[in-house]
């Protein structure tokens, strides 16, 4: 990353445009072509579908793509950082013990199954375990940090990487209509089915905020990412069982040694100390012994705001960067292996949600 090339900056700056160019198309859509009071459109949707049509209808040059990869991951990460300022710790320690059991499921789901299907297809099981890990943890990251302990080569890579990525942005809009229409008066179930089923975390936090947008339900967007960011960090457990089960007999490569750092998943720190800010601020009548309640207020919903701003752009970047010629190379196989996990995953997390997540979230007061 240089941060003094015009290049980056006018990667950020496509990603801002696009972005811009979103939340007034859906407003015109909805608005004024539409006849409605608010816009039903979503601006999440609109910033994925214009990258979409950017990407694969005109070159993006190549050399932008530091500054959208830098949307994708920092701007994403900060705006999810962010987004623990809607939370008290105790709403988010709730959410999280209604989340546990259903990640668990997930990733059980993932590793056993999907493996098995991905050797009964003749896939590697390099090419199985990277995506049965990516489908049930955290998509790319978990993908990128499994590879070299189980030995995992470039191409094994690329298909695993590919088959995330359009699984994921298929069910990012799919999966938040059919999480309304499997319950639609019950938002927390709908962002519970969204965090455990949705691959990558962006595509959770999109998927959330077009639910929130669509049907008036931040809870669904709050559920959603606590949900997801505890798939992420179960990452530290899960990731050295994988390298037991899909390692194979592959000959030492020299790139099986493993950065544990990298694994950490940093913005979850961040998220946690947002809630922490906005419990101690909420504490006191005077929030910090120096604002009004009524400044404390504002100061959340700027944060709020700025949360919602960083996640657009990021959807802005993720569509600027879904380059779909790149993916006719995956083969069938993985093609197949990729749907039949998001099917199992998610299938399997909505019939257990469906089952047991109620009567879980009245047991811890949600």
């Amino acid at each position: 990353m240089n941060v003094r090339s015009p290049h980056w900056w006018a990667g950020i700056g496509l990603a801002v445009m696009v972005s811009i160019a979103a939340g007034i198309s859906a407003e015109w859509l909805g608005v004024s072509l539409l006849g409605f009071d608010k816009s039903p459109i979503s601006s999440i949707v609109m910033a994925i579908v214009i990258g979409m049509i950017v990407a694969n209808s005109v070159s993006v040059p190549q050399r932008v793509a530091d500054g959208l990869r830098f949307c994708t991951t920092a701007i994403l990460r900060i705006g999810i950082m962010l987004l623990g300022i809607r939370l008290s710790l105790l709403g988010a320690g709730r959410f999280t013990l209604v989340a546990l059991p259903f990640v668990a499921v997930a990733i059980t789901i993932g590793l056993t199954i999907v493996g098995l299907l991905g050797r009964t297809l003749g896939l590697s099981r390099q090419l199985s375990g990277l995506i049965a890990v990516g489908t049930s943890i955290c998509g790319c990251t978990a993908i990128v940090a499994t590879a070299p302990l189980i030995r995992a080569n470039e191409a094994e890579v690329s298909y695993s990487i590919a088959c995330i990525t359009l699984f994921g942005l298929v069910v990012m809009f799919v999966y938040p209509v059919l999480g309304h229409f499997i319950f639609p008066d019950q938002p927390a179930l709908a962002g519970l089915f969204l965090g455990t089923s949705i691959h990558e975390t962006a595509q959770v936090a999109g998927a959330g905020l077009m639910y929130q947008a669509q049907y008036d339900a931040p809870v669904a967007l709050d559920v959603a990412t606590v949900t997801k960011l505890v798939r992420n960090l179960s990452m530290l457990a899960v990731i050295p069982l994988v390298g037991i089960l899909y390692s194979g007999e592959r000959q030492e490569t020299g790139q099986g040694k493993v950065r544990w750092i990298s694994m950490i998943p940093w913005f979850i720190v961040g998220f946690a100390l947002m809630s922490a800010l906005r419990t101690v601020g909420d504490f006191r009548a005077r929030p910090f012994g120096l604002l009004s309640p009524a400044q404390w207020s504002a100061v959340v919903g700027v944060l709020q705001t700025t949360a919602e701003y960083c996640l657009l752009v990021a959807m802005a970047a993720i569509g600027l960067t879904s380059n779909f010629a790149s993916l006719r190379s995956i083969g069938v196989k993985p093609f197949v292996l990729g749907l039949l996990a998001a099917v199992l995953i998610g299938g399997g997390s909505l019939l257990l949600i469906s089952l047991f997540a109620g009567r879980l979230i009245g047991m811890v007061g949600m």
